[in-house]
């Protein structure tokens, strides 16, 4: 029989120079990506951001004091004469009107003219305004601001269980590689063997000629396998430590293992559902779509504020002078006709709200059929690697036979090959099978946010070899 190929197991790894290992357990690994890895420094990074943006909504609340300047030409200089002046004047009593003084200099204020603002104007302010009622749309920004926080939060911890996963599988590739080279290494050992014994019988006549080649090509080939195991080893370290953003290579201290048993599996559906950060994520969704609904609505009520005016600078003129140096007040907008469609706004925030709730029922029941598959693929494993154990017995009792068997010119050489061979297959297959158990068993812990549990699954488990 012939040993199944591993290549494919490999073709996602790339090779890189190698240097001098490092033992290291899968809980250390996972502690080493957290700190240096990029994916997870940049979805930190945007945590951080969205945390600043937040805190600027804070600053809503606030008044806006701004300090402005302004330069005005006129057509020409602004005047009044004594004539506009004394024309401009109503309710004076009669007896002024006759006084003969003013009668005298009356025709001398006609002709007189008064400067009030030359055409030059500079002026000089520091204004405020301070919001009082807004209609809800500062606390519904701050709201909104929240709610992104939030999804970056639920965005980094989505791309710390990606990363956790792919973990699981380049570190278990490592694991489950130098098993196959194990493997092959007894291979070739037993090859070797039987190739020494069918030479030794052939010197003896107690074979042909053909049998002893025969145990010679099995066993350059038993040699290309193990080189193959090897390179396939080499590529497999290469990428974890690139994964580990490492410059010398990984060794992993783990082994493989399985657990006799995993808790049910209400357990991990129950806990997937209350955890999961992509539900965090669309929950987040859904508060921001609900502050839309309050920034929107908000565009109907009025706006109420109070502001200032305090004058830095003034012109030497008679305009100037009169204008007072300080004012406040209290101001407010009443919306009559808004051209956003504060309707449709609305409404379309309403849309908003329940396609998240749609999409969070429908992740709900994605998940829970995930889950049920990761556990049914880890409790598959389990048995495939607890049934192989007895084939594994049989394999090396077929073996002892055959080679006893040919020894006393019973049996050929093909079958002691084959048997060699098969032995092979069925502790690759087992290696596999536990390999697949512990990507299983990765999966269902990122998914129900209990990374930090798997060092107890080790502490319980029972190890591959020893089945």
């Amino acid at each position: 029989m012939k040993l199944r190929p591993l290549s494919l197991l490999f073709s996602c790894l790339v090779l890189s120079p190698v240097a001098h290992s490092a033992a290291i357990s899968f809980d250390e690994a996972w502690q080493l990506l957290q700190q240096d890895n990029n994916s997870i420094a940049a979805q930190r990074a945007n945590v951080e951001r969205y945390q600043h943006l937040q805190s600027a909504t804070d600053d809503l609340n606030l008044p806006k004091v701004t300090v402005g300047a302004n330069y005005t030409r006129l057509d020409q200089d602004i005047t009044v004469s004594g004539k506009q002046l004394a024309d401009s004047i109503d309710g004076l009593p009669q007896t002024v009107i006759t006084n003969p003084f003013l009668s005298a200099i009356a025709p001398m204020l006609g002709n007189a003219k008064s400067t009030i603002s030359e055409r030059d104007i500079f002026t000089s302010s520091i204004r405020a305004i301070w919001p009082i009622f807004t209609g809800g749309r500062i606390s519904a920004a701050q709201s909104a601001a929240e709610g992104k926080t939030d999804e970056a939060k639920s965005q980094l911890a989505m791309e710390t269980q990606a990363r956790y996963e792919d973990l699981s599988k380049y570190y278990f590739s490592v694991v489950l590689a130098q098993e196959v080279v194990k493997t092959r290494e007894l291979v070739e050992q037993g090859l070797t063997k039987h190739r020494d014994n069918a030479l030794k019988l052939q010197q003896q006549g107690q074979i042909a000629r053909v049998e002893r080649l025969q145990a010679e090509a099995a066993l350059d080939k038993a040699k290309v396998e193990r080189k193959k195991a090897q390179k396939s080893l080499e590529i497999a370290q290469a990428a974890l430590s690139e994964i580990l953003n490492q410059t010398t290579t990984v060794e992993p201290s783990g082994q493989l293992f399985i657990n006799q048993n995993l808790p049910p599996l209400s357990a991990f559906v129950d806990q997937t559902l209350t955890t999961y950060p992509g539900l965090d994520l669309l929950d987040s969704k859904e508060k921001q779509a609900t502050s839309l609904i309050k920034a929107e609505q908000g565009k109907y009520y009025p706006e109420v504020y109070l502001y200032g005016d305090y004058s830095l600078h003034e012109d030497d003129s008679l305009a100037s002078q009169m204008k007072p140096d300080w004012l406040v007040g209290v101001g407010v907008n009443v919306p009559l006709f808004d051209n956003s469609g504060r309707s449709d706004q609305v409404q379309a925030a309403h849309s908003a709200v329940s396609q998240v709730r749609y999409l969070k029922a429908q992740a709900k029941q994605d998940l829970s059929v995930l889950v049920k598959k990761t556990y049914l693929e880890a409790q598959q494993a389990q048995e495939e690697v607890t049934g192989l154990s007895s084939s594994i017995d049989l394999a090396k009792e077929n073996l002892r036979l055959r080679q006893k068997a040919f020894s006393q010119g019973i049996s050929t050489s093909t079958d002691v090959v084959d048997a060699q061979l098969y032995l092979a297959s069925v502790q690759t297959q087992r290696a596999a099978a536990s390999f697949n158990y512990l990507l299983s068993l990765s999966k269902l812990l990122a998914l129900s946010n209990q990374m930090d549990s798997f060092n107890q699954y080790k502490h319980n488990a029972i190890a591959t070899q020893s089945l």
